[in-house]
């Protein structure tokens, strides 16, 4: 209890209460303790404690605030941004570029390295404002009993063993155990996951009790959405159930996305590759070829500029950002730019129900009468639907008087109120009677109409202790009639009879406690209905009218219904070979009946939290893979079973919408809140927002993650092969003593103009066909596969052949140096050009009408390549400063030629790849035939 002391262990809090522990214990099970224990235990009554004691012990637990950790500066987390292996190597060829003389190419250099550091300064480093967000639901004030009287004061200066007045509308300031309740419901949601408000009591459950069945407490943050209640103080600040999630959040460590933890190990590969070649180069120049020093290092500067991708962090940058832009229109909101990629690599998606799944609207979707089973249709609060028989059989519910007159209980016995804004539904009111309204209107009931009609004359709230709730309403010419709701088994046991279309039956209880049951398993909370006709004189109701004699009118089940394009969506996520498992704080039943119709699962077994708990490690670890759905789970459930999963090598995206899921949206790789109904705390945590809560928007960002990844691979599989084309150029012409065919400067403007014309209309490509049917890749897969690699040396050969045979060709036809390195500048271009053609199709072949045509973005990028090597070979001031000279037609059309091979000669090793891929698999795909055979 006392918030300087916190156990994050799920047993830690079912622990049995010692009535004689003093104040300091933090770990009690108090939804477990007699309300007077209780109060004894914490040295107070329902007077309140005295204003010199509730300072006394404000002084020692101190205010009622969540704990602040500490921030780093802002500097510091700027500062932090240049922190990467790759941005060294940057800002090393930022250096060696001013070394040689080119200022303004390392100035450029230094800008995209300032670029990138502002762009992951202001995307990332905010999950710390789920703190903020989670301090921002505790209510700056509290109604509390002080010195036997009701005083006003700020939610700050609660202290345990304070009494607490709750009302509806009130936000609850601390952990309560409650010792009075009438009629009190509170919105759990947050914290549970719970799709309705929850019935609270007096009497003590067991201690093993999972939060959401913790009916005698009240939680810090928590919302009273009815009825009135009084709990004294068990935990304020860090000891709540709200200071123990917000700890888990800021001890819980973000992952570094695959693309992160990737290219951290591709530049550490680039960094030692260029720094070894270099240096054997250098020492071979000196040594063997007897070069100048100067000369020398002059040469290694040229061989380092042109084997850094100096341009690739800008590109990737831009091409996660357009990502961005693209997600954006399919309502996903990104929040740091590394997890666009990382989307595609998704392997599990762990998704709350409440609200993600389903809409987070009751609904009831079954009546069951003495006569039959009625399937009711429709969507949420919306009141639009149609009624089936089991047969299927559609029914006028207006011909149907069982359904009839049941409808119009549900609507006279209600006190809420259904309104639309726009083309959304919501319910002034408890969100069952919310529901039970629609049906009525779905059966064609005029809600203002029949509650004009049919006056209502009296009343029994509901209450807890009866569990039902009565209205009395007047009838023209008829006599008034009683209109009941409430918990089946208790209306069940207040009827006698049971109205059917033969008439008025004896009940059968036995029976309806079957049909009870039976919607149960499904998932569905039921509600009974009944009626009682009474005498001519009577205008008031009270208890002893109603709690026998009773004529049952039949059972409504209710259930938050899925969203019907979730279903679509999960089913899209089992073609890409992505799991989905349910994690939630709902019911067992509940949670099970829903995986079902979603499809996530035929016959899945929900697992509770409680059971978890009992499992050793070995057998959690099993089960975690193996189960699809856990029900009753806690916050720190979710969080390890997201740990769990990562163990694996899977990558999860974890979706949720409440404080509960708040660290496990962390912890994922790809944390997705939900923007309409999430709280901000589930928002800051996470990494994308979906602005339309839909999970079908999830599967349309894995589909733009893989079409990102897929880019950013064509973006790599271009630039190395490029890079290395120019550097082995220079390698070669050191080894055999050879003029360099181009100079460092040339180089330079080759990677300048190329790198950001070219590479980056890789970017803009689009889904290529069959993202979606490819099985998710592993988290572990290298940037640098095998078949990259072989590709890089492939194509780096090819344009190493190209540009020396270009230049000795020029060479020995006596042109003058300066024509001939122009012509080999152009020539390395030109395969650039052909080659970009060639990698824009990872998975077909670019021989194609489309392939040729090429996208908007790679038509404008060839024309500004083209446009500027022209001007770098035919205008007298690039002539100057870069040494290049005029080049005749025959030669153009020469160099030309030289790209269209190098592509024929690319296009046709990817057809020879694939097919021996092809033949490889095909083995494998017989033996397994073979063995499904037998």
């Amino acid at each position: 209890m006392h918030n300087a002391t916190l156990t994050s262990k799920p047993s830690a809090s079912s622990r049995p209460v010692d009535v004689n522990a003093s104040l300091t214990s933090h770990d009690v099970a108090w939804h477990a303790v007699p309300a007077d224990a209780a109060l004894d235990a914490l040295r107070t009554s329902v007077d309140g404690l005295s204003e010199s004691e509730a300072a006394r012990r404000l002084d020692i637990y101190g205010p009622n605030r969540l704990p602040q950790g500490a921030h780093r500066s802002a500097l510091m987390r700027f500062l932090q941004q240049f922190h990467n292996l790759l941005i060294y190597v940057l800002l090393a060829a930022g250096v060696l570029a001013a070394a040689i003389g080119h200022e303004t190419d390392a100035l450029v250099i230094f800008a995209v390295v300032i670029a990138n550091a502002i762009i992951g300064f202001v995307q990332e480093g905010r999950a710390e404002k789920a703190l903020e967000a989670i301090r921002s639901m505790i209510d700056p004030h509290a109604s509390v009993v002080r010195d036997g009287h009701r005083i006003t004061i700020a939610a700050d200066e609660v202290v345990p063993g304070d009494i607490v007045l709750l009302e509806a509308g009130d936000r609850v300031p601390a952990d309560l155990r409650l010792v009075k309740a009438r009629n009190l419901q509170i919105d759990e949601a947050i914290l549970t996951g719970e799709s309705v408000p929850v019935d609270k009591t007096v009497q003590a459950v067991n201690a093993d009790a999972a939060l959401g069945d913790r009916f005698p407490m009240a939680f810090s943050g928590t919302f009273v959405t009815a009825g009135q209640g009084t709990g004294t103080v068990v935990a304020t600040g860090a000891a709540t159930e709200l200071g123990r999630i917000s700890s888990m959040i800021s001890a819980v460590e973000r992952l570094a996305t695959p693309l992160v933890r990737q290219m951290d190990q591709f530049a550490r590969q680039i960094t030692i590759a260029v720094l070894g070649v270099s240096i054997l180069v250098f020492g071979y120049a000196v040594l063997v070829q007897a070069y100048q020093l100067d000369d020398a290092f002059m040469v290694v500067v040229g061989l380092a500029v042109a084997a850094i991708p100096e341009g690739l962090p800008a590109v990737m940058t831009i091409t996660l950002a357009v990502g961005v832009q693209r997600m954006a229109r399919r309502n996903a909101i990104i929040r740091r730019l590394p997890a666009v990629e990382t989307l595609g690599s998704v392997s599990v998606i762990c998704s709350d129900k409440t609200g993600t799944l389903t809409r987070n609207e009751m609904m009831v979707t079954a009546v069951v009468t003495a006569d039959q089973v009625i399937a009711v249709e429709g969507a949420g609060y919306r009141p639009k639907g149609g009624f089936r028989t089991d047969a299927g059989e559609l029914l006028d519910a207006a011909a149907e008087p069982i359904l009839e007159e049941l409808s119009l209980a549900a609507l006279l016995c209600n006190d809420a109120q259904l309104r639309q804004s726009a083309a959304i539904w919501t319910v002034d009111g408890d969100p069952m009677e919310g529901a039970l309204l629609s049906l009525a209107e779905k059966a064609g009931h005029d809600t203002a109409a029949a509650r004009n009609r049919f006056v209502r004359l009296d009343e029994i709230p509901f209450d807890s202790r009866h569990r039902y709730m009565a209205t009395l309403h007047a009838r023209d010419g008829r006599p008034p009639v009683v209109y009941i709701k409430g918990a089946p088994e208790r209306i069940l046991a207040m009827c006698a009879r049971v109205a059917s279309l033969d008439g008025e039956r004896p009940l059968d209880a036995e029976s309806w406690h079957r049909k009870v049951d039976q919607l149960a398993a499904n998932g569905q909370r039921v509600i009974a209905l009944a009626r009682r006709t009474m005498n001519d004189c009577i205008c008031e109701v009270a208890p002893h009218d109603v709690e026998h004699g009773l004529t049952l009118l039949g059972l409504a089940g209710l259930i938050d219904p899925p969203r019907p394009e979730a279903i679509a969506a999960i089913a899209e996520c089992k073609a890409a070979g992505i799991r989905v498992k349910m994690i939630t704080g709902d019911h067992a039943k509940t949670a099970r009946a829903i995986a079902v119709q979603l499809g996530i699962a035929d016959d899945p077994k929900a697992v509770t939290g409680h059971e978890l708990d009992a499992l050793e490690e070995t057998a959690f670890q099993k089960l975690a893979r193996e189960s699809t759905v856990f029900a009753r789970t806690s916050p720190e459930h979710k969080l390890r079973l997201v740990e769990t999963l990562q163990a694996d090598g899977s990558v999860i995206a974890m979706t949720g919408d409440g404080v509960n899921d708040a660290p496990a949206l962390k912890r994922a790789d790809v944390g997705v809140a939900m923007g309409g109904k999430g709280t901000e705390a589930a928002k800051e945590a996470s990494d994308m927002v979906l602005a339309d809560d839909n999970f079908a928007s999830i599967v349309a960002a894995v589909r733009e993650g893989r079409t990102v990844y897929d880019n950013l691979t064509k973006v790599i599989a271009w630039t190395l092969p490029t890079n290395g084309g120019e550097a082995f150029t220079i390698i070669l012409a050191i080894l055999f003593g050879l003029t360099l065919p181009v100079t460092p400067i040339q180089i330079l403007w080759i990677n300048m103009i190329t790198a950001v014309a070219l590479g980056l209309t890789l970017a803009f490509e689009p889904t290529e066909p069959g993202a979606m049917r490819r099985p998710a890749r592993p988290a572990n897969q290298r940037i640098l596969s095998g078949r990259l690699l072989w590709r890089i040396l492939f194509v780096s050969a090819l344009m190493v052949a190209g540009t020396f045979g270009i230049y000795n060709w020029a060479t020995e036809r006596g042109l003058s140096l300066e024509t001939a390195r122009t012509m080999a500048v152009n020539t390395l271009v030109v395969m650039e050009i052909f080659y970009l053609f060639s990698v824009r199709y990872v998975h077909g072949t670019s021989l194609t009408w489309q392939g040729i045509l090429g996208t908007r973005a790679v038509l404008i990028g060839v024309a500004t390549v083209v446009v500027a090597q022209f001007a770098f070979t035919y205008l007298p001031p690039m002539q100057a400063l870069f040494g290049s000279s005029p080049v005749s037609l025959t030669d153009g059309l020469a160099i030309v030629a030289v790209g269209v091979a190098l592509l024929m000669i690319v296009e046709t090793e990817k057809r020879i790849a694939a097919w021996v891929m092809q033949r490889s698999e095909s083995p494998t795909k017989t033996t397994k035939h073979r063995v499904a055979n037998r």
